[in-house]
């Protein structure tokens, strides 16, 4: 039974990316749901701390930077694993992720977005029995921001419920960080800069 470190959104707070590198020592598998830095700009200073992590290290891109810019900034980083549309498996774990702000965000440009139909596509391949990393909350669950308002995405919804994971980490929305719910038999967890330890149960993992 592999214990996670779950976390995401520290947008370029170093002082949160030390804290994540401390706790990453009591967990087998760390796992980073996105927004790393801020409005796509200097992703490579949060990462040279992250980086100092010697635990294999799941990552998705959150809205904030691009697969791109992710894949380059831990280029020399041997633990991570970059996941967008694909998956790994780790500690007999199978982990699967998406990135990017889902549905399309309303903040222009700058941000990594994907629209409900291209998440579905990206989600394809997801298997039963894994951990489903997403940058983006699923709709109903962990999604209010400070307003109250459900701003998840039906794609990952729909691919929870139909797979049924181990286990979906999410972040991206601020004003739900910290909390967890359940989808069908799913735990969902909006995780957060803080950082949270989370026993995965034993599954038959081929």
């Amino acid at each position: 039974m592999p214990t996670l470190l779950l976390f995401s959104d520290v947008h370029g707070d170093r002082e949160a990316c030390h804290r994540i590198v401390e706790k990453a020592q009591e967990a087998d598998v760390v796992v980073g749901a996105g927004d790393f830095c801020v409005m796509r700009r200097n992703l490579q200073a949060p990462i040279d701390v992250l980086s100092q992590i010697r635990t294999p290290t799941v990552l998705v891109p959150g809205n904030a930077e691009t697969e791109d810019e992710l894949e380059e900034a831990c280029s020399g980083w041997e633990e991570s694993h970059i996941l967008h549309g694909d998956g790994c498996t780790l500690e007999n774990v199978s982990f699967y992720g998406i990135g990017g702000g889902i549905p399309v965000t309303p903040f222009g440009p700058w941000s990594y977005d994907f629209s409900e139909r291209q998440a579905r596509n990206l989600l394809e391949d997801c298997p039963e029995d894994s951990v489903l990393v997403s940058h983006s909350p699923p709709k109903g669950a962990v999604d209010r921001d400070s307003k109250g308002e459900s701003l998840g995405s039906t794609a990952i919804r729909d691919v929870i419920e139909e797979r049924q994971p181990l286990l979906t980490v999410c972040g991206h929305i601020h004003g739900s960080w910290g909390e967890e719910a359940t989808l069908a038999s799913t735990p969902v967890v909006n995780a957060g800069p803080e950082g949270w330890l989370w026993d995965v149960p034993d599954a038959d993992v081929e």
